[in-house]
């Protein structure tokens, strides 16, 4: 049995769209609900490793970087690992390199940190492509004040809570 080509009325894109948008939508609500927190405490609860998050989500749910497991794991390895180079080159107390210019010391302690996180993530079988932002957003001295690098978790932690939710109340069409 084959089936039948699209007829007049549609056009056979119909799930392609609303799987679009259906990905789209989710999105857009997490990130907006991370955002309505930070805006609320006044902390960076929006930062750019969260958008590749998000879409792997709604987009590639059945991959193992999108699982909550390896989301939790891979951001926090990255913070935790960011963190590490930004004080181990030395960075601390110095403006932020897309403030004060990239340095050498900026250059070794973001490449350091992506390789690191790498290595960890994928000795753990945990992979989690965008914590590879995370560790540069701290390792490059943007976000790496305590208190932000809590933010941080937290932002992953409702991020991941919301997207499970979301896909699961949400289910896409099969």
């Amino acid at each position: 049995m084959t089936a039948a080509a699209p007829g007049p009325e549609t056009t056979g894109h119909e799930p392609r769209l609303s799987g679009a948008l259906r990905a789209a939508l989710l999105c857009l609500v997490v990130l907006v609900l991370a955002g309505a927190v930070g805006l609320a405490t006044r902390q960076p609860w929006l930062f750019p490793s969260l958008g590749p998050t998000v879409m792997l989500f709604f987009t590639s749910p059945r991959q193992p970087s999108s699982r909550p497991l390896n989301t939790v794991v891979g951001h926090v390895v990255a913070i935790a690992v960011g963190y590490g180079c930004f004080v181990a080159f030395g960075l601390v107390g110095t403006a932020p390199a897309p403030i004060g210019g990239l340095t050498v010391g900026y250059v070794a302690a973001g490449a350091v940190a992506v390789a690191a996180t790498t290595v960890v993530l994928q000795l753990v079988r945990l992979p989690h492509p965008p914590a590879g932002a995370s560790t540069l957003i701290v390792s490059l001295g943007i976000l790496s004040e305590p208190l932000q690098l809590l933010d941080m978790v937290g932002a992953v932690l409702l991020i991941t809570a919301a997207g499970w939710a979301l896909e699961r109340l949400v289910p896409a069409r099969r």
